[in-house]
């Protein structure tokens, strides 16, 4: 059976507002589009020849990869992408949360273990789909169910924080340096070993994983801001 009118559109539809998420994303990645512009649909759609939906398609999905921030009455606004901003946070990060695992993980259950499975398996499912906006959230989560029972609820709710502050920057990792595979592949990775009781390796993993995350996007930024400079 033939598709149908209404399927055709919706694929016409999602191809368009991909290649104007593709183009969005290339200005403001390159600093074209700096922190705090404003992109207004009806200027998009007219510059891209297209209508408004497929602009307000792809704002939406940069504002998933953390690019833009969607405001109820200002508009998309393109987000800030600072290196130092990135540096600190990862540092911080890479700093507290080995120490947090280090006193949580001979304490995780199997309930715990359980959920952190499900956890890497509804990853695995998101990647595939490319639903974007779930990466963050799900990182969170199983880094947080891996640290719960620290005993050291100041530092928790500092890396809860700090995990909340970094949340754009994992996805726009992610996504734009093609860095959801070795994030799976590190997490179940470091999974395996805590149910090891390889604490100190799943310790070290766990640095490395964040430096690198944090290291990863702050080169792709400085690569396509030095390639902007040059044009």
């Amino acid at each position: 059976m033939p598709p149908s009118r209404p399927a055709q559109k919706s694929l016409q539809h999602r191809t368009i507002s991909s290649a104007v998420a593709e183009e969005l994303r290339r200005r403001i990645v390159d600093g074209e589009f700096r922190s705090g512009f404003q992109l207004r649909q009806d200027a998009l759609a007219a510059e891209f020849g297209v209508s408004r939906i497929p602009v307000r398609e792809a704002l939406m999905q940069l504002e998933a990869e953390g690019l833009v921030k969607i405001h109820p009455h200002r508009g998309a606004i393109v987000s800030e992408l600072s290196t130092e901003e990135i540096d600190e946070l990862f540092e911080l990060r890479a700093w507290l949360e080995p120490r947090l695992l280090k006193a949580s993980a001979p304490r995780l259950t199997e309930a715990d273990y359980k959920r952190l499975n499900e956890i890497l398996q509804e990853y695995s499912s998101e990647l595939r789909a490319m639903h974007i906006s779930r990466w963050g959230e799900l990182n969170t989560e199983f880094h947080m169910v891996l640290y719960q029972h620290a005993k050291q609820p100041r530092s928790l709710a500092i890396v809860a924080n700090l995990l909340q502050e970094s949340d754009r920057h994992t996805r726009l990792q992610l996504s734009l340096t093609q860095g959801m595979e070795r994030a799976a592949s590190e997490h179940a990775e470091l999974l395996k070993l805590c149910t090891e009781g390889r604490i100190s390796a799943a310790c070290s993993l766990l640095k490395t994983h964040i430096e690198g995350a944090g290291k990863s996007l702050r080169s792709y930024l400085e690569e396509h801001q030095k390639v902007s400079a040059q044009k």
